[in-house]
């Protein structure tokens, strides 16, 4: 009772005098934002404490910047003297108008932006908010709605996606954008942006098969008028195809329904965020999960649509009266007023038939959970409190290598002959030693395959019987332990991956510092040329040829440069042997100047197109030929050269990379690709892990290296994308 007395006198305290400014983007009775806003008061109203003062800022009428500055104007006068705990920007309008006056209004006090479709850290951070700025951000679920609709027209043909041309528009255009580039073609998606409401009216007035609409917006024409909720709605219904939505402002108006944002659900979020940050929580950027499958019963009827074909779970609204609904009152009448020897007679029958259905259901449930507990991949098994088995499943019979019959009512030390026994004895010893270290042991199967468990043990009790035991569960995680790797593996490379990014553009900003002195040097040049008045000799036979050629070589090689040093974005087709001369082109004044020699030899008739990430591919080839190159400068200066060789092996295009450089040492051989191993004493191994990870994990292919001939010679296996090649 005192906890609970102090807990009230605790909240009473931390909001006392609490003053919260909410600035809404749009006008009074504007359903979107309205619904949001009746959210957050809701969630706010129980706590008397607290002040809200709620500011509109018309955003859907008037945009101007002229509107923009008065409006700051007429706020400077209302909020000259007042003081707020919290301020609170719906949507986006909002939120920008928030983000221009905020060090002049509030300064130093917290920001919440809620109903953003869009953040961007960056601009928080121009207007230096971005240490006191939470946000809950709603984001559309595109995707899932086009899954929806698609199971529930399996042979769609036609997919519309309905947006309108106003600011707000543009906010969802990239997530609309993602949904057409990740799409597979199978059946038409038409993005449509019509001018006005009545254009899309006309558009859909007819009936059409298998076709369905995604309404995203369209609440202003392309002349600035603004549509009302109603005439909205009535376009919706009136809609000869089934139109789905994406938020909760037109469910029960017509709409078939789908993956919506439940605005009111969405404002209590973001007034309990509200309450968290008057209560000194961590500020937070956060995306909705206000999302639910909602769909219109009625007009799931009307177009024929089999609603249990979904595979998730939804809600349904506007459900047609069943006779029990309809009739309940007369239903209820006349089971209140029949006679109470019926009542006994059902009684004793229901009785006799539950007896008979209890031993049924027991009997099947012995059954089912002998099933079940088989069905489980873990190894269980039961012990009571002396240490014998009462009941395992399959697998652990598997683990310990003996028959289920031959365990039970026997203790695991009456085993200990068998290995397996012993070992899964000495793991569950060490576990009870110390559970938070010795919860994991690896094993090999009949087949010498490793697999990894974890080691669980609980306590149960058996109200019934009064008895008790353990329960011992060992859970497989070796595919986890897998997935895992993988995930660190490609982690690592995307880690790589940014920082060629930021070289690329540190070298692009280079680039384009260094152009302008080229331009102004060949300038001059030309200029003080012709100033000479050098008649009697011809341009291309004086000094300002020779200039030219160097100005065109310095631009060429930087050009070079900057597209090699980028990463692909995309695969594309390229040949293997341009891709190679490109990357030597870049490095070749290192290599002659090593006096190293490179000769590359290709099989005739061989493919050498590929498809893949082109600059990806040169930096990793640069990598075997750079570390190629460390290798030989311990050779005399006469005696450098490496060897590639390009030619066809079945479907593959095969690249041999072979040095003269002595080798790689054998204990550093299997070693080589591994990540962050090097040897400086041979040359080889630097940035051959990423090297491995581009060729393997990027583009499907393989490397390998030996050593042969007096060095190291790198094999790279890739598919080509020929047809009728000869190997």
């Amino acid at each position: 009772m005192k906890k609970l007395l102090l807990l009230i006198i605790f909240q009473t305290f931390l909001f006392s005098n609490s003053s919260i400014l909410i600035i809404n983007s749009y006008h009074k009775g504007y359903e979107f934002s309205d619904s949001i806003v009746d959210g957050i008061e809701r969630k706010l109203y129980s706590h008397s404490d607290i002040d809200i003062n709620i500011l509109y800022m018309d955003s859907k009428r008037v945009t101007s910047k002229e509107y923009y500055d008065n409006l700051q104007n007429l706020y400077s006068v209302q909020l000259r003297n007042r003081e707020y705990d919290l301020v609170v920007a719906v949507d986006r309008f909002a939120y920008d108008f928030v983000l221009e006056i905020a060090n002049k209004f509030f300064k130093d006090k917290p920001i919440l932006a809620v109903g953003i479709e869009n953040f961007s850290l960056a601009k928080a951070k121009k207007f230096g908010v971005e240490n006191r700025l939470s946000a809950l951000i709603e984001e559309r679920d595109l995707k899932a709605n086009v899954k929806a609709i698609e199971e529930l027209i399996p042979s769609i043909k036609k997919l519309y996606i309905i947006n309108d041309k106003s600011l707000n528009a543009l906010h969802t255009e990239p997530l609309i954008n993602k949904l057409i580039n990740e799409f597979h073609n199978e059946y038409e998606l038409i993005y449509i942006k019509e001018d006005n409401l009545e254009d899309l009216e006309k558009r859909f007035s007819k009936y059409e098969e298998d076709s369905a609409a995604l309404f995203i917006r369209f609440y202003k024409n392309q002349n600035g008028e603004l549509n009302k909720n109603q005439n909205i709605a009535k376009f919706i219904k009136n809609a000869k195809v089934p139109i789905f939505i994406t938020d909760s402002i037109f469910i029960n108006k017509g709409a078939t329904g789908g993956k919506i944002v439940d605005l009111h659900r969405f404002g209590e979020t973001s007034g309990q965020m509200a309450l968290d940050i008057l209560e000194k929580k961590k500020y937070e950027i956060t995306i909705s999960e206000d999302l639910f499958y909602i769909f219109d019963s009625q007009k799931l009827s009307e177009f024929i649509l089999p609603v249990a074909a979904l595979s998730f779970p939804y809600e349904l609204v506007n459900k047609r009266l069943t006779f029990y609904d309809k009739n309940r009152g007369f239903i209820d009448f006349i089971f209140t007023i029949s006679p109470l020897l019926i009542f006994l007679i059902l009684g004793l029958i229901h009785n006799i038939y539950k007896r008979r259905q209890v031993e049924k259901d027991l009997r099947q449930r012995i059954d089912f959970d002998e099933v079940l507990l088989n069905a489980i991949d873990s190894p269980i098994f039961w012990q009571n409190d002396k240490g014998i088995i009462v009941d395992s499943n399959d697998n652990f019979c598997k683990l310990v290598k003996l028959k289920c019959k031959d365990i039970y009512g026997k203790r695991l030390e009456d085993f200990k002959d068998i290995r397996d026994v012993r070992k899964v004895i000495k793991v569950i010893q060490r576990y009870k030693e110390n559970k938070s270290e010795n919860y994991e042991f690896k094993y090999f199967d009949e087949n010498f395959k490793k697999k990894v468990y974890l080691v669980k043990q609980e306590k149960f009790r058996d109200e019934i019987s009064e008895s008790e035991g353990l329960v011992t569960i060992f859970t497989d995680i070796t595919k986890e332990q897998e997935v895992a790797k993988e995930k660190q593996k490609n982690k690592q490379f995307i880690v790589q991956q940014s920082k060629l990014a930021e070289i690329g553009e540190v070298f692009s900003s280079i680039a384009h510092q260094w152009k302008s002195p080229l331009v102004e040097i060949t300038a001059i040049a030309q200029d003080l040329f012709y100033s000479k008045k050098c008649k009697e000799m011809k341009e291309n036979e004086s000094f300002v040829s020779d200039i030219m050629k160097q100005v065109d070589y310095m631009t060429d090689t930087i050009n070079d440069f900057q597209k090699f040093i980028m990463p692909s974005n995309t695969k594309v087709e390229f040949n293997i042997k341009e891709a190679i001369d490109s990357m030597l082109e870049i490095v070749n004044h290192n290599i002659k100047y090593n006096n190293i020699k490179i000769n590359i030899e290709i099989k005739e008739g061989s493919c050498l197109e590929i498809y893949g990430y082109k600059n990806e591919f040169m930096q990793s080839f640069l990598n075997i030929i750079n570390n190629a190159k460390d290798a030989l400068l311990n050779n005399d200066y006469k005696d450098r050269k490496i060897d590639i060789k390009l030619f066809n092996e079945d479907s593959n295009l095969i690249i041999l990379i072979q040095d003269n450089g002595g080798g790689i040492d054998s204990e550093s051989l299997h070693k080589i690709f591994k990540a962050y191993y090097s040897t400086k004493n041979d040359g080889h191994g630097i940035g051959l892990y990423m090297s491995k990870m581009i060729i393997e994990d990027k583009m499907g292919g393989k490397i390998s290296v030996e050593n042969k001939n007096g060095g190291a010679c790198f094999k790279i296996k890739l598919g080509h994308i020929c047809e009728n090649i000869s190997s």
